[in-house]
């Protein structure tokens, strides 16, 4: 009998200590996020999915990703901004993609697929853009300026979305983004 109330108050004990620091830790990446201008939606929505032709050749889709956090990053070739993020986003992804980050962007140029392969080949041969020329994927992600981001988590739903230019590649946001792949990547 006592052996059995000393576990049931180890096992309460363990849960009043833990149930903080889990809080803690979730406030702790929320607040991280907002401070790098990540918008938090109230509810994680799935995001929806879609196919598209990638430049150059073959296409992708959103569950190509699945178990991965994805970072979903519209852009257009006559954005300036976006053109200057190309390079860091790249490097962010030679980072942390082998930990469970995918970066996919989405062209929303229309027409020239081949300015669109030639400028992602400066970038680098191995980092790959798909193509949305309709704006198809852009308007059911209500993309309504130029650069945009969402946050997938692993699970496929929406846990943010950035507006505007990031330094991608800064020490604050590999730090970001290696707790939120920790917290959203599944294996």
């Amino acid at each position: 009998m006592r052996a059995r109330l000393c576990v049931a108050l180890a096992v309460l004990f363990a849960l009043w200590v833990l149930s903080p620091q889990s809080a803690a830790a979730a406030g702790t990446l929320d607040e991280a996020m907002q401070s790098f201008g990540v918008q938090i939606p109230s509810e994680h929505k799935p995001a929806p999915d879609f196919s598209l032709s990638m430049a150059g050749s073959g296409t992708d889709t959103l569950k190509n990703h699945h178990g991965r956090l994805v970072l979903l990053h519209f852009w257009a070739t006559w954005c300036v901004p976006c053109r200057k993020e190309m390079p860091l986003l790249h490097h962010l992804d030679r980072e942390l993609s082998a930990k469970g980050l995918s970066i996919v962007c989405v062209n929303v140029d229309r027409g020239d697929e081949q300015k669109v392969h030639d400028f992602m080949q400066e970038v680098s041969p191995r980092f790959h853009t798909l193509l949305d020329p309709e704006g198809v994927v852009r308007n059911r992600y209500e993309v309504r300026a130029l650069p945009t981001s969402y946050l997938i988590g692993g699970d496929g739903k929406i846990i943010g979305r950035f507006i505007g230019e990031r330094g991608w590649d800064g020490e604050e946001s590999l730090s970001l983004f290696r707790q939120l792949v920790a917290a959203y990547a599944k294996p």
